[in-house]
C-alpha cells in the first residue's frame, strides 16, 4: 500500500449575505488529496480521495488524458475516484487534476502527483497453429467488426458507479496467466496479456464480481463466448472463453449471480476463464481492482 498526500488552499471574496451564509463563505475552501494503490506501475488500480473543507457541489478530475469520475460520500465532503494506470503509461510523473465547486461557487484546484515506476512483466515464446497468430482472410472483417464494438463499449461511462463494497473472484481457482504478460508466437510478438487467466475446469460456474449492467453477451472470434459487465463510471468485467452463457443483455447482476459456464470457446488451447477489467479505457489487472476494492472500507 502506499499513500501520498498533497494540500491546497484559496480564500474567497465574501459579497454581501446574510451573516450566517457569510461566516460560513468567509471560510477557505481547501482540499487535501491523498491516494491508495498496490504500487504505481502499469496495471494497477488506485483509489483517490479528496477530502475539502466543507461540502462541494461537484468535482471535476481527470489524470492520463482521461476524465476521472468522482463520486460524493458522507455530506459530500469526501468525494473518491478510480484511476486507472493503463500498460502503455510512461514511466515518470503524472498527475491526478482536480476541481471542486461549492455551492457558492467558489472553486479550488490541485494536481496530485502520481510517480508510475517501471514494471517487468515476464515473456512466453511459443510454437502454435498458424490460425492463432494469422486470422483467415474471411474473417478480418468480423474481427474488426467486433473490436470496434468492444472499443465503443469500454469508452462508455455510465454517469452513476454500480458496484457496492469488493469485487469477488468469479471462480474459485487461482491466476495462472498473469497480467501484462507479453507473448511471442511463432516468432511474431503478440499484443500484452491485459486480463488475467483463472484455472477452472470445463463448466464450472461463472459468477459476477459484482454490481452492474450486462451490455455484451455473444460469441466473438478470438474471445469466444464472452459477457462484459457495464459496473459504472467507465468501469467494466469482459469474461472470455465461456462454455455457456447464462445471461442477456441488459440483465442486472448482482455479486455471485450466476453469467456463465467456463469453456474453450473461440481461440484458446484448453479450458480457463480469461477476466479482462477496463477502467475508462485503461487495461487494468483484475487482482489490482479486488486488492483495492473491498468490503472493508474500499
Amino acid at each position: 500500500m502506499r499513500i501520498s498526500e498533497g494540500f491546497v488552499a484559496i480564500a474567497l471574496v465574501v459579497v454581501a449575505a446574510p451573516m450566517w451564509s457569510a461566516a460560513l463563505q468567509s471560510l477557505p475552501l481547501a482540499v487535501g488529496v491523498a491516494h491508495h494503490a498496490r504500487s504505481l506501475q502499469p496495471g494497477e488500480v488506485v483509489q483517490v480521495t479528496a477530502t475539502f473543507s466543507r461540502p462541494v457541489s461537484a468535482v471535476r478530475a481527470s489524470a492520463f488524458d482521461r476524465v476521472v469520475p468522482f463520486q460524493p460520500t458522507g455530506d459530500r465532503r469526501i468525494w473518491e475516484g478510480l484511476v486507472g494506470i493503463d500498460l502503455d503509461v510512461e514511466f515518470r510523473e503524472h498527475f491526478v487534476t482536480i476541481v471542486g465547486t461549492a455551492t457558492d461557487g467558489a472553486t479550488v484546484r490541485t494536481q496530485h502527483p502520481l510517480a508510475v515506476v517501471s514494471k517487468e512483466f515476464a515473456t512466453r515464446h511459443l510454437t502454435v497453429a498458424p490460425e492463432y497468430v494469422t486470422p483467415p482472410d474471411d474473417v478480418i472483417e468480423r474481427i474488426q467488426r467486433e473490436a470496434a464494438r468492444t472499443t465503443k463499449l469500454f469508452n462508455t461511462q455510465t454517469p452513476v458507479a454500480h458496484w457496492r463494497g469488493g469485487f469477488l473472484r468469479p471462480v474459485p481457482g487461482d491466476a495462472t496467466s498473469a497480467f501484462g504478460r507479453r507473448s511471442v508466437f511463432n516468432g511474431q510478438a503478440r499484443s500484452p496479456h491485459s486480463g488475467a487467466d483463472f484455472r477452472a475446469g470445463h463448466g464450472t460456474p461463472v459468477k459476477a464480481p459484482n454490481f452492474g449492467t450486462v451490455v455484451l453477451a455473444s460469441d466473438l472470434y478470438f474471445s469466444g463466448n464472452c459477457v462484459i459487465i457495464d459496473h459504472g463510471l467507465g468501469l467494466y468485467s469482459f469474461f472470455a472463453h465461456l462454455s455457456r452463457i447464462g445471461v442477456a443483455e441488459g440483465d442486472a447482476v448482482a455479486p455471485g449471480d450466476l453469467i456463465g459456464d467456463v469453456g474453450a470457446t473461440g481461440r484458446v488451447t484448453g479450458p480457463h476463464l480469461h477476466w479482462t477489467v477496463r477502467l475508462n479505457m485503461a487495461r487494468v489487472d483484475p487482482l489490482s481492482l479486488m486488492s483495492i476494492l473491498t468490503d472493508d472500507g474500499g
